[in-house]
């Protein structure tokens, strides 16, 4: 009985294990470039409920992605890419920018994620 209690565990921690892995090979990776004064690209399209993982990239100076209806408030440090994993859970366009400033530019610095149905 031992053995069988066993045997039944590896086989649903096997099962869970491919379900995460195949889980995570479905997420959409999507870079996008920071640099005075635009991010490029300036906006992406996502399905509601689909998961992104958005890699922030700074090519000259420090830069930020402010999407407050998103709740994303990321630092972006040239040199050092970082990640932000996103699923939106309501349609519609939502509006950023750039949250540090930057130089003189730094007000046209926007950004969108258009939300689509499902």
């Amino acid at each position: 009985m031992n053995n069988a209690i066993r045997i039944l565990f590896f086989t649903i921690l096997s099962i869970c294990s491919t379900g995460l892995a195949t889980a995570n090979q479905n997420v959409r990776a999507i870079e996008i470039h920071a640099h005075r004064f635009e991010f490029n690209p300036s906006s992406i399209s996502v399905k509601k409920g689909e998961t992104v993982k958005l890699k922030l990239v700074s090519d000259d100076v420090p830069h930020s992605l402010l999407i407050k209806d998103l709740g994303i408030s990321q630092p972006i440090t040239k040199g050092k890419p970082s990640e932000i994993t996103l699923t939106p859970q309501k349609e519609g366009d939502f509006h950023g920018q750039c949250g540090r400033f930057c130089g003189s530019g730094h007000g046209k610095m926007e950004f969108t994620v258009h939300v689509t149905g499902d």
